[in-house]
């Protein structure tokens, strides 16, 4: 497009190069540290048939986040939010491991499935989905504000976890279910295939589905969409589903990975990173347009700055600090309004 002169040329960022940006220069800070004062963050090497190495490890620890993350942005697509992700992961994980060790404290010892390991994850799935479904009933059909509705079951169901497994540690072994966490699938970690096989399956289903416009109608305009004859309830109820689901899988994965159900601290906190991870990849809080790829991206950058820093020695105490920072930095310059600010003492008009 032609401008007259000394009309200002503006110039569109898509919102997803700023997490892409930012994951890049934590990278790049890395590589450069391995160069110039040695290390061994992009050193990757083979062993027994498996790949291993910081960059390996980074995918790894944030392929729960990246399923979390998914679910999460269906949901703040709706104009939602899910604060009870990470009480559902310690629920979905001390059902799978309290049904395969069987202790005697704990109330799911009186049910006995054989010891058959697919059926136990069979059961924490559907009972997470069911929670999940829950949750958008009681948004979608009572009207209950989503921060509320989830915020019961967060407190609720951190509860629940704890009477499943009479409030102490459920250690298992059972080859089947660690190799979730700790097992190897075409040189990679399972987990790792796991998250992969979710991202492509929930971007199939959201994009050669009408599911995907359905959620961003219902998140843009409930009333158009309503109009339209779209199902919002329905919708909404089927995005809480979806969260809740993948959000047990996670909490499966955490589980096998320590060989252990613990309820007091799996999945804590983890809803502030997926809400992070969302608004860092591009969606916006109020609901609409959502990116999938853009969440991904914005697990990886948390999970690599965390990786980044424990790596240099940083104390852990200013983790949460460094981490806010970088988050801060990306969602400014995703905004419009900032970047304009930024680039006004940097114009000159023509002479």
């Amino acid at each position: 497009m032609i401008m007259a002169r000394g009309e200002s040329r503006s110039i569109t960022v898509p919102r997803i190069a700023w997490p892409i940006i930012a994951l890049a220069l934590v990278l790049a800070y890395n590589l450069t540290r391995d160069l110039f004062f040695g290390g061994s963050f992009f050193h990757i090497e083979l062993r027994d048939g498996h790949l291993y190495g910081s960059l390996i490890d980074i995918v790894d620890r944030a392929a729960p986040l990246i399923l979390v993350s998914l679910g999460m942005t269906l949901v703040i697509a709706t104009a939602g939010v899910d604060l009870s992700v990470g009480a559902v992961m310690a629920i979905a994980g001390a059902i799978a491991a309290g049904l395969i060790a069987r202790p005697d404290y704990s109330v799911l010892s009186a049910l006995d499935i054989g010891g058959s390991f697919a059926l136990a994850l069979l059961i924490a799935l559907l009972v997470s989905a069911l929670m999940g479904a829950g949750n958008g009933l009681i948004v979608s059909a009572f009207g209950v504000q989503p921060i509320v509705a989830t915020l019961v079951l967060m407190v609720a169901g951190r509860g629940i976890a704890q009477l499943l497994t009479s409030g102490q540690i459920v250690t298992f072994r059972h080859a089947g279910f660690e190799t979730l966490g700790n097992g190897f699938f075409l040189w990679l970690p399972v987990s790792i295939s796991i998250a992969l096989a979710a991202v492509v399956c929930v971007g199939l289903l959201t994009r050669l589905t009408a599911l995907g416009l359905f959620v961003e109608a219902v998140g843009g305009n409930p009333t158009a969409a309503r109009h339209a004859g779209v199902r919002s309830g329905l919708i909404k109820v089927i995005a809480y589903t979806l969260c809740a689901g993948l959000s047990g899988l996670a909490g499966l994965i955490v589980t096998a990975d320590i060989q252990a159900a613990d309820a007091n601290n799996a999945g804590l906190y983890i809803e502030l990173d997926a809400i992070l991870a969302v608004v860092i990849g591009g969606t916006a809080l109020t609901g609409g347009r959502f990116s999938l790829l853009g969440s991904v991206i914005g697990a990886l950058l948390i999970q690599s700055v965390t990786t980044t820093i424990l790596s240099r020695g940083v104390p852990v105490e200013y983790t949460l600090i460094v981490k806010a920072a970088v988050v801060i930095a990306v969602c400014l310059l995703q905004s419009e309004r900032f970047r304009a600010a930024i680039m006004r003492p940097l114009r000159r008009a023509p002479a």
